[in-house]
């Protein structure tokens, strides 16, 4: 099946348009997330009221005005600190003034989401219908996202921007655990562990690597003023979380191709221990520039960054192996074949302690959620009545697609959801620094790791996995996460949203031609027999059946040629 040729030049086209749009639309700002200012959000209605109340008293008596002023008061910082404790204590257990209000908007903004989930699914529902498979479902939703942005805008900013923003917080507490935990659940666990040395080279150091290149890039370019100067924190922060990739086209192609099993599997093990290697990093990074580490000096805090990585990534990991081995023994030992409702019920209490555990005690829940799922995959699992086994495939796919679709969505809706600051200098020499990084993390990691490997890494493969290096919603929401002054905020948030928008449509559109063209330059001595298969983009038709894990956890790609 040939792909139209004028595929490439749409979505260009497509992606030009929205930059256009997002350069010159209005809007409200991000809103800081600092702490000062995070008070004076938070405070605006209880302020509101409590002028209410002031004009009130002032009439209801004249004693008020012949009470001395409150500047003559002098409140020592004991009483203080103990009002503030007590006012603490109070808002946690008593609601604030105006929460019914609070309510009401964020019931809307649920609407909002599900309305717009709605016409996810009806969209991708008329693409398989129609068999219009050459564009992937994830640029389908940024479109859909872009376009409701667009009608959005038409309407009073002030009702509208508090149900179109996007949440960090409920990106990382609420969307991407399922995500994360459906990825290593449903992992083909045959084909991970024999290739998780390489896979943790590429994870690890690979994304060190592109974190170096792009922050120390960037970092020297603003000291030669050519282009928006960001200090070394900012500069290294940023590039931690734009190495963050989120190949979702690029798998849907591999699975639409029947590529190479060891292929498919380096870039989707890298991709899902990338994104716990990336928060971690980026969250190490911010915390090295702290005020309390401004007396320490560069190399100990190199060393303390790199001590600190390395016991969040461990630590997550054991706190996810720990609890998930911990759920094996005890469905193991107690009966709950007969009561399916509890057996599931426990699974998902069981799937939510690690990511919370981890997160309270100042670890990374997304590398603890992605191991408790490989070993729940590989023990639990089979611990499970058939009903709940097929019940917990079924729903946490589900769950997946819902929370991936939302993010896209708010992905599209990012474009319009406040006036952006286009830095074009510092927008394109970052793509380069991208592109740079990524080859310099692929090829010659992939060299080194040929010489421990039986089945090699070709030269086509290395081409491939350094073109498939999309950047997704991750790298957004961990922009918005940063706690940079407004401007270098804004500036940061529009260049990682351009780029995922780029590397999206651009390079997720371009990988199909790429492997064509590698396909028919490469010689047919490798090449195994592969079943005829109509080209899809779709990953709800390749992955709506359900799968039989036991089946995923023994083919490896070897069993796979012999068969």
């Amino acid at each position: 099946m040939r792909i139209p040729g004028k595929f490439l030049q749409m979505t260009i086209s497509i992606f030009l348009l929205l930059v256009a749009c997002a350069w010159c639309s209005p809007g409200e700002p991000p809103p800081n997330v600092t702490g000062k200012d995070k008070e004076a959000d938070t405070n605006k209605e209880p302020a509101a009221v409590g002028a209410d109340i002031t004009e009130v008293s002032e009439e209801a008596g004249e004693t008020a005005t012949t009470q001395p002023s409150v500047s003559n008061i002098t409140v020592t910082p004991e009483a203080e600190f103990k009002n503030s404790t007590e006012e603490t204590i109070e808002s946690i257990v008593l609601p604030d003034v105006g929460s019914a209000a609070k309510e009401h908007s964020s019931s809307l903004a649920i609407f909002f989401l599900l309305f717009v989930l709605i016409l996810c699914i009806f969209l991708i529902h008329f693409m398989l219908k129609i068999k219009f498979h050459y564009l992937p479902e994830s640029l389908a939703i940024v479109f859909l996202g872009a376009l409701v942005g667009m009608f959005m805008m038409a309407l009073p900013e002030a009702e509208t921007k508090r149900t179109e923003a996007f949440s960090p917080t409920m990106f990382f507490l609420v969307l991407l655990p399922p995500i994360i935990f459906e990825s290593g659940y449903n992992l083909h666990k045959g084909n991970f562990f024999q290739n998780i040395g390489s896979i943790m080279v590429f994870a690890i150091l690979g994304t060190a690597i592109s974190a170096l290149v792009v922050g120390g890039g960037v970092y020297l370019l603003g000291l030669a003023d050519v282009v928006y100067r960001l200090n070394f924190i900012q500069s290294f922060a940023f590039g931690s979380l734009i190495s963050a990739v989120d190949p979702v086209a690029t798998l849907a192609i591999f699975q639409a191709l029947d590529v190479e099993p060891i292929l498919n599997m380096l870039v989707f093990g890298e991709s899902i221990l990338n994104d716990a290697v990336a928060i971690v990093l980026t969250t190490t990074i911010i915390e090295s520039g702290g005020p309390e580490m401004a007396d320490i000096g560069v190399l100990s805090q190199m060393m303390g960054g790199i001590t600190r990585f390395f016991g969040v990534f461990f630590g997550s990991a054991a706190i996810g192996t720990l609890v998930a081995m911990t759920s094996s023994l005890v469905l193991k030992h107690i009966d709950l074949y007969t009561n399916p409702s509890l057996e599931f019920a426990l699974m998902l209490c069981f799937i939510y302690t690690p990511y919370a555990l981890a997160e309270g005690v100042h670890l990374s829940g997304i590398m603890a959620i992605l191991f408790c799922g490989v070993v729940m995959s590989h023990y639990t699992h089979y611990n499970l009545s058939p009903v709940t086994q097929i019940t917990m495939q079924q729903t946490m796919r589900t769950l997946s697609f819902a929370c991936e679709s939302s993010i896209f969505i708010y992905l599209g809706l990012g474009i319009f959801s406040f006036p952006h600051r286009v830095e074009l200098s510092l927008v394109i020499w970052s793509l380069v620094l991208i592109l740079l990084g990524r080859a310099l993390n692929i090829f010659p990691l992939s060299l080194l790791c040929n010489k421990f490997r039986s089945h090699q890494i070709t030269k086509r493969m290395m081409v491939i996995m350094w073109f498939s290096g999309l950047r997704g919603a991750i790298a957004y929401a961990l922009s918005l996460h940063l706690e940079f002054d407004e401007e270098t905020r804004t500036v940061l948030v529009t260049t990682t949203l351009i780029v995922v928008l780029f590397t999206t449509i651009v390079l997720g559109g371009g990988t199909m031609p790429l492997m064509k063209y590698l396909e028919s330059r490469g010689s047919s001595k490798n090449s195994r027999r592969r079943r005829k298969k109509d080209i899809t983009l779709s990953k709800t038709c390749e992955f709506g059946s359900a799968i039989d894990s036991e089946l995923l956890a023994e083919l490896t790609e070897e069993e796979l040629e012999q068969s």
